[in-house]
Protein backbone atom coordinates (compact mmCIF):
# COMPACT_ATOMS: atom_id res chain seq x y z
CA UNK A 1 0.00 0.00 0.00
CA UNK A 2 2.75 2.32 0.77
CA UNK A 3 4.82 2.15 -2.54
CA UNK A 4 1.03 2.16 -4.27
CA UNK A 5 0.39 5.51 -2.43
CA UNK A 6 4.19 6.80 -3.56
CA UNK A 7 3.77 5.78 -6.56
CA UNK A 8 0.16 7.49 -7.44
CA UNK A 9 1.58 10.53 -5.58
CA UNK A 10 4.83 10.98 -7.87
CA UNK A 11 2.29 10.61 -10.96
CA UNK A 12 0.23 13.47 -9.02
CA UNK A 13 3.54 15.34 -9.01
CA UNK A 14 4.81 14.82 -12.26
CA UNK A 15 1.00 15.29 -13.57
CA UNK A 16 1.09 18.86 -11.63
CA UNK A 17 4.51 19.52 -13.17
CA UNK A 18 3.69 18.95 -16.57
CA UNK A 19 0.68 20.72 -16.02
CA UNK A 20 2.56 24.12 -14.59
CA UNK A 21 4.67 24.13 -17.88
CA UNK A 22 2.03 23.97 -20.34
CA UNK A 23 0.72 26.89 -18.55
CA UNK A 24 4.10 28.76 -18.62
CA UNK A 25 4.33 27.85 -22.12
CA UNK A 26 0.93 29.31 -22.99
CA UNK A 27 1.62 32.42 -20.84
CA UNK A 28 4.63 32.91 -22.83
CA UNK A 29 3.07 31.92 -26.36
CA UNK A 30 0.25 34.78 -25.64
CA UNK A 31 2.44 37.07 -24.29
CA UNK A 32 5.17 36.72 -27.62
CA UNK A 33 1.37 36.95 -30.07
CA UNK A 34 0.27 40.13 -28.10
CA UNK A 35 3.33 41.43 -28.56
CA UNK A 36 4.10 41.29 -31.74
CA UNK A 37 0.22 42.31 -32.39
CA UNK A 38 0.87 45.53 -30.49
CA UNK A 39 4.37 46.34 -32.44
CA UNK A 40 2.11 45.83 -35.53
CA UNK A 41 -0.52 48.67 -33.94
CA UNK A 42 1.95 51.19 -32.91
CA UNK A 43 4.52 50.54 -35.54
CA UNK A 44 1.86 53.57 -37.95
CA UNK A 45 2.26 55.69 -34.82
CA UNK A 46 6.19 55.30 -34.66
CA UNK A 47 6.37 56.25 -38.56
CA UNK A 48 4.32 59.47 -38.22
CA UNK A 49 6.54 59.91 -35.65
CA UNK A 50 9.97 59.92 -37.34
CA UNK A 51 8.52 61.56 -40.45
CA UNK A 52 7.58 64.64 -38.91
CA UNK A 53 10.93 65.56 -38.23
CA UNK A 54 12.14 64.61 -41.47
CA UNK A 55 12.13 67.40 -44.63
CA UNK A 56 9.36 66.75 -47.26
CA UNK A 57 12.12 65.13 -49.98
CA UNK A 58 12.71 62.32 -47.60
CA UNK A 59 9.76 61.76 -45.90
CA UNK A 60 8.68 60.45 -49.64
CA UNK A 61 12.12 59.02 -50.95
CA UNK A 62 13.29 57.49 -47.46
CA UNK A 63 9.81 57.28 -45.29
CA UNK A 64 10.88 53.82 -43.63
CA UNK A 65 14.19 55.32 -42.40
CA UNK A 66 15.48 57.02 -39.17
CA UNK A 67 16.08 60.70 -39.67
CA UNK A 68 19.99 61.69 -40.68
CA UNK A 69 21.56 65.13 -40.51
CA UNK A 70 20.86 65.63 -43.81
CA UNK A 71 17.14 64.95 -43.71
CA UNK A 72 16.20 65.79 -40.11
CA UNK A 73 13.91 69.08 -40.19
CA UNK A 74 13.75 69.69 -36.75
CA UNK A 75 10.71 71.62 -35.50
CA UNK A 76 10.17 73.44 -38.96
CA UNK A 77 7.08 71.00 -40.09
CA UNK A 78 5.28 71.82 -36.37
CA UNK A 79 5.64 75.54 -37.43
CA UNK A 80 4.92 75.02 -41.07
CA UNK A 81 1.91 72.69 -40.33
CA UNK A 82 -0.09 75.31 -37.59
CA UNK A 83 1.14 78.78 -40.27
CA UNK A 84 0.26 77.22 -43.46
CA UNK A 85 -2.14 78.41 -45.74
CA UNK A 86 -4.87 81.21 -44.34
CA UNK A 87 -6.47 79.22 -41.49
CA UNK A 88 -5.01 79.84 -38.18
CA UNK A 89 -4.58 76.23 -36.41
CA UNK A 90 -5.67 77.35 -33.19
CA UNK A 91 -8.81 77.76 -34.53
CA UNK A 92 -8.81 74.54 -35.64
CA UNK A 93 -7.77 73.04 -32.18
CA UNK A 94 -10.94 75.49 -30.18
CA UNK A 95 -13.52 74.04 -32.88
CA UNK A 96 -12.54 70.47 -32.40
CA UNK A 97 -12.52 70.95 -28.20
CA UNK A 98 -15.54 72.63 -28.16
CA UNK A 99 -16.78 70.08 -30.39
CA UNK A 100 -15.57 66.99 -28.43
CA UNK A 101 -16.13 67.99 -24.93
CA UNK A 102 -20.10 69.56 -25.62
CA UNK A 103 -20.24 66.22 -27.60
CA UNK A 104 -18.64 63.83 -24.97
CA UNK A 105 -20.60 65.74 -22.15
CA UNK A 106 -24.06 65.41 -24.11
CA UNK A 107 -23.67 62.11 -24.71
CA UNK A 108 -22.77 61.17 -20.88
CA UNK A 109 -25.43 62.89 -19.45
CA UNK A 110 -28.67 61.95 -21.68
CA UNK A 111 -28.10 58.72 -22.64
CA UNK A 112 -27.10 57.07 -19.05
CA UNK A 113 -30.51 58.77 -17.82
CA UNK A 114 -32.22 57.20 -20.68
CA UNK A 115 -30.30 54.15 -19.87
CA UNK A 116 -31.83 54.23 -15.80
CA UNK A 117 -35.20 54.98 -17.30
CA UNK A 118 -35.06 51.94 -19.49
CA UNK A 119 -33.79 49.52 -17.06
CA UNK A 120 -35.81 50.74 -14.12
CA UNK A 121 -39.39 50.91 -15.58
CA UNK A 122 -39.06 48.08 -18.29
CA UNK A 123 -42.06 48.93 -20.60
CA UNK A 124 -42.83 47.68 -24.07
CA UNK A 125 -41.85 51.23 -25.09
CA UNK A 126 -38.91 51.24 -23.20
CA UNK A 127 -37.76 47.61 -24.71
CA UNK A 128 -38.75 49.20 -28.61
CA UNK A 129 -36.01 52.62 -27.55
CA UNK A 130 -33.83 50.39 -26.34
CA UNK A 131 -33.69 47.82 -29.46
CA UNK A 132 -33.81 50.91 -31.67
CA UNK A 133 -30.32 52.47 -29.83
CA UNK A 134 -28.77 48.49 -30.37
CA UNK A 135 -29.67 48.70 -33.97
CA UNK A 136 -27.98 51.84 -34.97
CA UNK A 137 -24.61 50.55 -34.19
CA UNK A 138 -25.07 48.39 -37.37
CA UNK A 139 -25.94 51.16 -39.20
CA UNK A 140 -23.39 52.68 -41.82
CA UNK A 141 -23.22 56.28 -40.89
CA UNK A 142 -22.84 56.03 -45.37
CA UNK A 143 -26.44 55.70 -45.68
CA UNK A 144 -27.91 58.80 -43.96
CA UNK A 145 -25.23 61.03 -44.43
CA UNK A 146 -26.53 63.05 -47.58
CA UNK A 147 -29.75 63.08 -45.57
CA UNK A 148 -28.37 64.15 -42.52
CA UNK A 149 -26.51 66.82 -44.09
CA UNK A 150 -29.26 68.92 -45.46
CA UNK A 151 -31.30 68.10 -42.48
CA UNK A 152 -28.13 69.91 -40.54
CA UNK A 153 -28.21 72.90 -42.44
CA UNK A 154 -32.35 73.07 -42.66
CA UNK A 155 -31.84 73.15 -39.28
CA UNK A 156 -29.00 75.33 -38.50
CA UNK A 157 -27.27 72.59 -36.48
CA UNK A 158 -24.20 73.21 -38.84
CA UNK A 159 -21.94 75.64 -36.33
CA UNK A 160 -19.71 73.77 -33.92
CA UNK A 161 -22.05 74.70 -30.58
CA UNK A 162 -24.78 72.77 -32.57
CA UNK A 163 -23.37 69.96 -34.24
CA UNK A 164 -22.76 67.88 -30.71
CA UNK A 165 -26.60 67.04 -31.08
CA UNK A 166 -25.99 65.32 -33.93
CA UNK A 167 -22.86 63.42 -32.38
CA UNK A 168 -25.42 62.78 -29.84
CA UNK A 169 -27.74 60.92 -31.52
CA UNK A 170 -25.22 58.69 -33.06
CA UNK A 171 -23.36 58.22 -30.12
CA UNK A 172 -26.37 57.19 -27.94
CA UNK A 173 -26.36 53.34 -29.53
CA UNK A 174 -23.18 52.19 -27.97
CA UNK A 175 -23.44 54.43 -24.70
CA UNK A 176 -27.10 53.36 -24.00
CA UNK A 177 -26.10 49.71 -24.41
CA UNK A 178 -23.72 49.78 -22.26
CA UNK A 179 -24.98 52.00 -19.15
CA UNK A 180 -28.01 49.67 -19.00
CA UNK A 181 -26.39 46.64 -18.52
CA UNK A 182 -24.52 48.19 -15.85
CA UNK A 183 -27.65 50.02 -13.87
CA UNK A 184 -28.98 46.64 -14.33
CA UNK A 185 -26.49 45.36 -11.65
CA UNK A 186 -27.45 48.36 -9.34
CA UNK A 187 -29.65 47.14 -6.39
CA UNK A 188 -33.39 48.65 -6.74
CA UNK A 189 -33.47 48.59 -3.15
CA UNK A 190 -30.86 51.71 -2.91
CA UNK A 191 -32.97 53.89 -5.28
CA UNK A 192 -36.26 52.81 -2.96
CA UNK A 193 -34.46 54.08 0.08
CA UNK A 194 -33.84 57.25 -1.07
CA UNK A 195 -37.24 57.61 -2.49
CA UNK A 196 -38.53 56.62 1.13
CA UNK A 197 -35.93 60.07 2.22
CA UNK A 198 -37.63 62.07 0.25
CA UNK A 199 -35.59 61.76 -2.79
CA UNK A 200 -37.48 62.43 -6.42
CA UNK A 201 -36.53 61.15 -9.70
CA UNK A 202 -33.94 63.32 -10.97
CA UNK A 203 -32.70 63.72 -7.26
CA UNK A 204 -32.32 59.75 -6.98
CA UNK A 205 -30.37 59.97 -10.21
CA UNK A 206 -28.24 63.08 -9.95
CA UNK A 207 -27.37 61.85 -6.35
CA UNK A 208 -27.21 57.98 -5.73
CA UNK A 209 -27.16 56.31 -9.74
CA UNK A 210 -24.78 59.14 -10.91
CA UNK A 211 -22.25 58.04 -8.56
CA UNK A 212 -22.66 54.32 -8.98
CA UNK A 213 -21.88 54.88 -12.79
CA UNK A 214 -18.53 56.28 -12.80
CA UNK A 215 -16.49 52.97 -14.02
CA UNK A 216 -18.82 52.59 -16.91
CA UNK A 217 -18.75 56.82 -17.47
CA UNK A 218 -15.41 57.10 -17.43
CA UNK A 219 -15.11 54.03 -20.66
CA UNK A 220 -18.16 55.44 -22.45
CA UNK A 221 -16.03 59.33 -22.03
CA UNK A 222 -13.18 58.00 -23.03
CA UNK A 223 -14.28 56.17 -26.06
CA UNK A 224 -16.73 58.72 -27.32
CA UNK A 225 -14.19 61.31 -26.96
CA UNK A 226 -11.67 59.50 -29.52
CA UNK A 227 -14.33 58.97 -31.61
CA UNK A 228 -15.54 62.79 -32.24
CA UNK A 229 -11.74 63.83 -31.85
CA UNK A 230 -10.50 61.99 -34.72
CA UNK A 231 -13.96 62.15 -36.68
CA UNK A 232 -13.74 63.66 -39.83
CA UNK A 233 -16.42 62.85 -42.30
CA UNK A 234 -19.57 63.93 -40.45
CA UNK A 235 -17.97 67.49 -39.42
CA UNK A 236 -16.80 67.58 -43.13
CA UNK A 237 -20.45 67.43 -44.63
CA UNK A 238 -22.06 69.69 -42.11
CA UNK A 239 -19.80 72.63 -40.76
CA UNK A 240 -19.29 75.22 -43.51
CA UNK A 241 -15.31 74.37 -43.60
CA UNK A 242 -14.35 78.32 -45.00
CA UNK A 243 -15.91 79.37 -41.37
CA UNK A 244 -15.00 75.92 -39.13
CA UNK A 245 -12.37 73.55 -39.59
CA UNK A 246 -11.16 70.45 -36.90
CA UNK A 247 -8.08 69.07 -36.86
CA UNK A 248 -8.46 66.37 -38.87
CA UNK A 249 -9.96 69.12 -41.87
CA UNK A 250 -7.22 71.35 -41.27
CA UNK A 251 -4.51 68.59 -42.19
CA UNK A 252 -6.45 67.76 -45.42
CA UNK A 253 -6.11 71.01 -46.64
CA UNK A 254 -2.41 71.56 -46.01
CA UNK A 255 -2.21 71.59 -49.67
CA UNK A 256 -0.11 73.67 -51.89
CA UNK A 257 -0.22 74.90 -55.49
CA UNK A 258 -1.72 72.11 -57.85
CA UNK A 259 -2.65 70.16 -55.03
CA UNK A 260 1.13 69.63 -53.60
CA UNK A 261 0.99 68.16 -50.07
CA UNK A 262 4.10 68.34 -47.53
CA UNK A 263 4.14 65.49 -45.90
CA UNK A 264 6.52 66.14 -43.08
CA UNK A 265 4.02 69.28 -41.89
CA UNK A 266 1.04 66.91 -42.28
CA UNK A 267 2.95 63.99 -40.01
CA UNK A 268 3.54 66.97 -37.48
CA UNK A 269 0.03 68.08 -37.31
CA UNK A 270 -1.07 64.63 -37.59
CA UNK A 271 1.36 63.58 -34.43
CA UNK A 272 -0.25 66.81 -32.63
CA UNK A 273 -3.41 65.38 -33.21
CA UNK A 274 -2.71 62.06 -31.49
CA UNK A 275 -0.71 62.71 -28.43
CA UNK A 276 -3.67 64.14 -26.30
CA UNK A 277 -5.62 60.89 -27.41
CA UNK A 278 -3.01 58.89 -26.87
CA UNK A 279 -1.99 60.28 -23.26
CA UNK A 280 -5.56 60.02 -22.08
CA UNK A 281 -6.04 56.42 -23.57
CA UNK A 282 -3.30 55.68 -21.52
CA UNK A 283 -4.21 56.93 -17.96
CA UNK A 284 -7.52 55.94 -18.36
CA UNK A 285 -7.06 52.46 -19.84
CA UNK A 286 -7.90 50.41 -16.62
CA UNK A 287 -10.97 52.81 -16.34
CA UNK A 288 -11.98 51.54 -19.93
CA UNK A 289 -11.73 48.16 -19.38
CA UNK A 290 -13.71 48.25 -15.72
CA UNK A 291 -16.49 50.19 -17.46
CA UNK A 292 -16.67 47.53 -20.39
CA UNK A 293 -16.55 44.77 -18.56
CA UNK A 294 -19.14 46.10 -15.56
CA UNK A 295 -21.36 46.69 -19.00
CA UNK A 296 -21.33 43.73 -20.91
CA UNK A 297 -20.98 41.05 -18.34
CA UNK A 298 -23.26 42.48 -14.97
CA UNK A 299 -27.31 42.47 -15.54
Amino acid sequence: MTTTGTNLAAKAKNINQRAQRRSKIRKWSATVIFTLISLFYVFPVFMVLINSFKLNTFVKTETFSLPTAESFAGFANFIKGMTFGGYPFWKSVLYSTVITILSTVLILIFTSMAAWYISRVNSVFCKIVYFACVFSMVVPFQMVMFTLSKTATTLKLNTPWTIPIIYLGFGAGLAVFMFTGFVKSIPLEIEEAASIDGCGPVRTYFLVVLPMLRPTMISVGILELMWVWNDYLLPYLVLDINKYKTIPIHIQYLKGSYGTVDLGATMAIILMAIIPVIIIYLFCQKHIIKGVAAGAVKG
